[in-house]
């Protein structure tokens, strides 16, 4: 493949480094935006990807707006993710109901936040009970 066909072929990143991938269902479209994540963050997102697919067996993911959105089939989105310039941002669907509470709020509700940045350690035992509670939650329909 030449360089042009390459270059076309890749996601292009938005305000933030935000890979920009198609919509999609499945684990496919996730997998594409993890891989176009760009220098430390893909860790990250590889890091929380199976974070969530071991605490949630099953889970349902896509790709929509331009983040990986995790929830349960049939039953709406519990939580995303996306990439801004000197973080990864988590968003928690409803995570007001959560406890303790993630650490930033929202314009929205019942949205909570938790950004990583990159020498950021990430509390797995907190986030997996985060998502474990998220995912016991009535999910978004969006």
């Amino acid at each position: 493949m030449t360089d042009d066909r390459k270059r076309e072929a890749e996601p292009r990143l938005l305000s933030g480094g935000n890979p920009q991938i198609p919509k999609g269902e499945g684990n496919g479209p996730v997998r594409d935006y993890i891989a176009a994540m760009p220098g430390w963050k893909r860790d990250v997102g590889r890091r929380l990807d199976d974070l969530i697919v071991r605490t949630v067996p099953g889970v349902h993911k896509a790709v929509k707006w331009n983040q990986p959105f995790y929830g349960l089939k049939g039953e709406g989105w519990f939580l995303s993710f996306r990439c801004y310039t000197n973080y990864v941002q988590v968003q928690f669907l409803k995570g007001t109901s959560l406890d303790p509470v993630p650490p930033k709020p929202s314009k929205h509700d019942e949205v909570r936040y938790l950004d990583i940045r990159q020498d950021d350690g990430l509390d797995e035992e907190l986030f997996r009970s985060w998502v474990q509670q998220a995912s016991r939650l009535p999910g978004e329909r969006m």
